[in-house]
């Protein structure tokens, strides 16, 4: 449990800032001599008894040699980051200045903070969950407004009071089940097991869907691997031109221009697409260079998450399209029919295998807003603004796999009348699988892998 897990005396420093160059740079300090040591550094010794969350102007000192001008800011426990003493120094952004300052705090007495410390410490002092404390990690590492949005909504605690509701519900129902236990003799019944069937229903529902909210989860965590494939001079470096709108891509007539795959990210609506403009397959070449290239190609499809498969439209359209459908995976393929500009008989658009095939004109960028709604369609669907949780780690999916297996022995187990004894266990298991989500039940081995992942200073 959290409460059982060590917590720190010391006082610990790092950089809060990026390292390098810059205007400004931000040290912090926590621990209960965080004010202690900065006061015996800094020209006013008022900040002593300064109360929490004011600002100091003043100079930091090694004996009577200037380091820098810096502004300290303090906040007092219990009202800070940590839930510890902290103190936040803003100084000038020289690197030498920044390891100047680190160098003092140390030799009074802080020692440099493990990565993720900071966070770690506001955890064990109830400042933060588990799931909150990775969603920090998951707010500094976001680079759209999806992933910001998501890892927002889980610091304030969305996800949080998902689980908490579930397992409020849960701990009612267990201790009216144990309390039978202790009147067994009585013949008692204290628990309505038909409302605990309803419960154990609902509890299964919410778990599947925050399971199955992990695929649209990892996509806004981590993108889209996108491949645009097809025969040589089909057009891709052209298309990859002009889904970026911009000359990324070397184009030329000639077959075989793009030996080595090109890749490049294209942000819509929030989500990260990474696209990569593979080398054009063809059944044979002799050239050992594209060769290469094609096998690197076929790698390319077998990883990514979405296949645009392109072709000339006014080159055997229906063989090129019943390869792809045989090659790739319909859930993860998008045909598209390039150069219609050039058709001539406009009739094969009406054919039957042209069915659900996005034509465009890549060099004119006609229909290319088209092609990007289909590709956010096949991506997240329709549920990328919808209200509510969105997994987006790992873990929560194993330990909501866990819950979910835990459940179904409940509901089971009701279904088959079991002995209260045997239903109020499994019943602790789904609740320890709650637990171990929230940090609630935890260990120090796990907490020091979750919050090593973490950048230092934070």
């Amino acid at each position: 449990m959290r409460e059982n897990l060590s917590t720190w005396n010391d006082t610990i420093v790092a950089l809060a800032t990026a390292p390098g160059l810059g205007a400004i740079a931000v040290i912090r300090l926590s621990g209960k001599e965080a004010i202690e040591i900065t006061s015996k550094l800094f020209s006013k010794q008022s900040i002593l008894t300064a109360p929490s969350h004011t600002v100091h102007f003043g100079k930091l000192k090694e004996g009577v040699h200037v380091i820098d001008e810096v502004v300290a800011t303090i906040y007092r426990a219990p009202k800070s980051y940590t839930g510890e003493e902290v103190v936040e120094i803003s100084c000038h952004g020289s690197p030498h200045i920044q390891d100047l300052i680190l160098q003092l705090f140390m030799q009074h007495g802080a020692r440099m903070a493990k990565p993720g410390e900071f966070t770690q410490r506001a955890f064990l002092n109830g400042k933060l969950d588990l799931t909150q404390a990775e969603a920090v990690a998951d707010l500094i590492a976001s680079n759209t407004e999806a992933a910001r949005k998501t890892a927002l909504y889980n610091l304030k605690g969305g996800f949080s009071n998902d689980l908490q509701l579930m397992r409020e519900k849960l701990i009612k129902f267990s201790a009216l089940i144990e309390l039978e236990l202790d009147f067994s003799q009585e013949d008692v019944a204290f628990a309505n097991k038909k409302e605990l069937e309803i419960l154990v229903h609902q509890l299964q529902e919410k778990t599947q869907a925050l399971l199955d909210s992990f695929k649209l989860g990892n996509v806004i965590k981590n993108g889209v691997q996108v491949a645009i494939v097809g025969k040589p001079n089909a057009g891709k470096s052209t298309l990859l031109n002009a889904l970026l709108n911009e000359n990324r891509a070397l184009v030329s007539d000639i077959p075989g221009t793009t030996r080595d795959t090109v890749e490049e990210y294209l942000n819509i609506d929030g989500v990260l697409y990474k696209l990569i403009d593979t080398a054009g397959i063809r059944s044979s070449t002799e050239d050992s260079i594209e060769q290469m290239g094609i096998e690197k190609s076929r790698e390319k499809i077998e990883a990514a998450d979405i296949v645009i498969a392109l072709f000339d439209i006014n080159q055997s359209s229906h063989e090129q399209i019943g390869q792809w459908t045989q090659e790739i995976n319909a859930d993860k393929l998008i045909l598209v029919a390039n150069k219609i500009d050039q058709l001539t008989d406009r009739t094969i658009l009406n054919e039957t295998f042209m069915q659900g095939v996005v034509t465009i004109a890549a060099k004119n960028q006609e229909n290319i807003d088209a092609l990007k709604k289909v590709l956010t369609q096949k991506a997240v669907g329709t549920s990328l603004n919808k209200e509510g949780t969105i997994v987006t780690n790992a873990r929560h999916v194993e330990s909501l796999k866990r819950l979910l297996y835990a459940l179904n022995d409940v509901a089971v187990g009701l279904e088959n009348e079991v002995t209260g004894d045997l239903l109020a266990l499994d019943i602790r298991q789904a609740l320890h699988y709650l637990g171990t989500i929230t940090g609630q039940i935890t260990n120090e081995d796990q907490l020091d892998f979750i919050f090593s992942k973490f950048c230092i200073g934070k």
